[in-house]
């Protein structure tokens, strides 16, 4: 089984300053460098700012009651939980999962009791996510296995 990985990104803020100020660099280089003509200068400033501007999907934010998975080219690499503005490698996809607690209510179901008596029985279930690896990539759809176990222990 998959075992949730806690990580701390790199600071977004700090990245996000770095990564505007070497686009706007480089695309002030390609400026000075076509209206002088030096196209050594205009090619660099501009493989400069794409580089650069390839870096800006890193960014992400993760909310208050929210966590983050990470995964490169399919390999899961952790979970964010930490609220704020993050930066990782670009090519990782972020997938996020509500980390509040939610609730969930099954049908009545109409049983006999020991003594053959109909009655209606039916529940209320309060959960949460603890584990988003396990959310994830566990199961296909964790909402609906939280409400296919809960009709399942209502009617055993």
């Amino acid at each position: 089984m998959l075992r949730e990985l806690q990580v701390k990104p790199s600071n977004g803020i700090g990245v996000a300053v770095l990564l505007t100020a070497v686009v706007l660099g480089g695309l002030y280089g390609f400026y000075l460098g076509a209206r002088g003509e030096n196209v050594a200068l205009a090619v660099g400033g501009l493989t400069l700012a794409v580089l650069a501007g390839l870096g800006l999907p890193g960014l992400f934010t993760v909310e208050p009651n929210e966590g983050k998975a990470l995964t490169l080219f399919g390999t899961y690499k952790g979970t964010v939980r930490e609220p704020g503005l993050w930066w990782v490698n670009p090519f990782m996809s972020k997938t996020g999962v509500s980390l509040r607690v939610r609730n969930f209510e099954t049908n009545k179901l109409k049983v006999n009791d020991a003594y053959s008596n109909p009655v209606e029985i039916g529940a209320i279930v309060v959960w949460r996510v603890v584990d988003t690896a396990e959310a994830l990539f566990e199961v296909n759809d964790y909402v609906q296995y939280v409400a296919v176990q809960s009709e399942s222990a209502l009617r055993a």
